[in-house]
């Protein structure tokens, strides 16, 4: 079982067969994904022609665990915004990395802009 956090840019590598998505299929089982990135994928999905139903079906045939985006988590992401502003993370990047401060959790994502962040385990994919 996985112990890590999903980025939207992982489970969409996933999805669309992308670069990296041999690296995150080992850890889907038990991997978390906050309910701020699955809007994302659903999102990012629907851009490129899927409906929002088929897309949210295909995030959860996935196996992954929804994690509800709580005021606690709204909190946290909001204070990561100081510590990521220089690097452009958007909302959704910082609420993945708010569940993966509050799990204890390596964060899994495309972004490589993450890997000078301190103080967070970051897995990058490509």
């Amino acid at each position: 079982m996985s112990e890590v956090v999903l980025d939207s840019s992982a489970i969409l590598a996933v999805l669309r067969a992308e670069s990296g998505a041999e690296k995150v299929v080992p850890l889907l089982d038990g991997a978390l994904l906050s309910t701020v990135n699955l809007a994302e994928v659903i999102a990012k999905l629907g851009e490129y022609g899927m409906p929002a139903n088929e897309a949210q079906q295909a995030v959860e045939a996935l196996g992954v665990q929804l994690i509800d985006f709580d005021a606690e988590l709204a909190c946290r992401t909001a204070t990561l915004r100081r510590l990521t502003r220089t690097l452009g993370l958007s909302f959704g990047d910082r609420a993945c990395l708010a569940v993966a401060q509050r799990t204890g959790r390596q964060a899994v994502t495309a972004d490589r802009a993450w890997d000078a962040l301190p103080g967070f385990d970051i897995v990058l994919i490509r």
